[in-house]
C-alpha cells in the first residue's frame, strides 16, 4: 500500500492556510473568549446585594462546628465553608463577602436552610437519598460511622448488649433513625430517647439516665476529649451506619452548589483540604488545646482520589 507523504515545509505551508482561513471565517473579535457571565441564582443573586453569606454553624460537633471559650464559631466545616465564601466572593466579582453565622440544631438545619435561613450548613451533616430530596450537598469532607459512647467501667460493647437497657441519641440525625430500625427488627427492647444537641446526650449518659450514646464515632471522640473527666468514657461497637458527612445548601441554585463543588474540588486535589483536616484532627484544638490523633481513614482518602459529590444511598 502507497502512503501519501508531505515534505515538512508543505505540511507547514498548509497549516498556515487552515489557520488563515480559519480566522477570516472568525466573526469580529471573537479571537478573544469572552469572560464568563458572572453566575446568578436566588443565593447569589442575595449574596451579591447583601455582601452577606448566612453560614449555618453547630454549638458541639467537635472538632467540626462548635462555639469555642469566646462563642466563636470554630471547626473543620467552618473552615471549609470560609474557603467556599471567597470562592463565591471571586465569582461574584465582589470586593468582600462578610460571613453571617447562624446557630442551628440537628433537628431543625434542615429546614433552616430549606427556608433560605442559612446558605451554607457546616457541620456533621450526612448526605443520604432522603434529605437529597429537599437540600444539596457538596463533595464529603469526612466519612465516619455509628458508634456507641458509654462510661469506661461499662461492660457494653456491642448493640445487642443494650437490650432492656437506655440508649439516648441526638434528634433529627441518622444514628437515631438507624437505632430505632435495628431496636424494632431484632426486638431488643432498647429504650430510645432524645437528646436536643449531643454534649446533652453525653451528659445524660455521665449521669446515669442513659446507658450508652450511639453518634458518629468521630463526634463521640470529640465530645469526649473536650469533656471534663476524659477518663471516664469510651468509644465501643463496630459500626451500626457509613455516613458521608457534607456541606448541605439550598437545591435551587445549582450555580452556587456549582462554584462550592468546584472550589471543594481543589481543596482536595490542591491538597489544601488534607491541611486543614491535619490542623482540626491532629494538633491542638480549643478549647482544652489537645489533639484528637485522628489520621484521615481509608474510606476518606480513597473517596478524595477521585472527589465527586456523587455518594450511595
Amino acid at each position: 500500500m502507497k502512503y501519501a507523504s508531505f515534505s515538512s515545509s508543505a505540511f507547514a505551508s498548509a497549516v498556515l492556510v487552515a489557520l488563515a482561513a480559519l480566522t477570516l471565517a472568525m466573526p469580529a473579535g471573537a479571537a478573544t473568549p469572552a469572560a464568563a457571565p458572572v453566575p446568578t441564582g436566588p443565593v447569589l443573586d442575595r449574596i451579591r446585594q447583601t455582601g452577606k453569606i448566612l453560614i449555618a454553624h453547630r454549638e458541639s460537633s467537635l472538632p467540626f462546628s462548635y462555639l469555642d471559650a469566646d462563642k466563636k464559631p470554630v471547626g473543620y466545616a467552618v473552615d471549609l465553608c470560609l474557603k467556599l465564601a471567597e470562592a463565591v466572593r471571586k465569582r461574584l466579582e465582589i470586593k468582600t463577602i462578610a460571613p453571617e453565622y447562624v446557630l442551628v440544631t440537628a433537628g431543625n438545619r434542615i429546614q433552616m436552610v430549606v427556608d433560605g435561613k442559612a446558605d451554607l450548613e457546616c457541620g456533621s451533616t450526612t448526605n443520604n437519598a432522603e434529605r437529597r430530596q429537599k437540600v444539596a450537598f457538596t463533595i464529603p469532607h469526612y466519612i465516619t460511622g455509628a458508634r456507641y459512647m458509654v462510661l469506661a467501667d461499662s461492660p457494653i460493647a456491642e448493640l445487642p448488649m443494650f437490650e432492656g437497657k437506655k440508649l439516648v441519641s441526638t434528634k433529627g440525625t441518622t444514628p437515631l433513625k438507624e437505632v430505632d430500625r435495628a431496636n424494632r427488627e431484632r426486638l431488643l427492647r432498647i429504650t430510645i430517647l432524645e437528646a436536643p444537641e449531643h454534649a446533652k446526650a453525653m451528659q445524660m449518659v455521665l449521669a446515669g439516665e442513659a446507658d450508652g450514646f450511639v453518634m458518629d464515632d468521630v463526634l463521640l471522640y470529640g465530645l469526649i476529649s473536650s469533656s471534663a473527666d476524659p477518663g471516664k468514657l469510651k468509644v465501643v461497637g463496630k459500626f451500626l451506619t457509613i455516613e458521608p458527612l457534607a456541606i448541605m445548601m439550598r437545591k435551587d441554585d445549582p450555580e452556587f452548589k456549582k462554584i462550592c463543588d468546584e472550589e471543594m474540588k481543589r481543596l482536595i486535589l490542591s491538597r489544601e483540604a488534607y491541611a486543614i483536616y491535619d490542623h482540626w484532627f491532629n494538633k491542638p484544638i480549643p478549647p482544652k488545646n489537645l489533639p484528637l490523633n485522628l489520621p484521615m481513614n481509608y474510606l476518606l482518602r480513597d473517596f478524595w482520589k477521585y472527589p465527586s459529590d456523587q455518594v450511595p444511598g
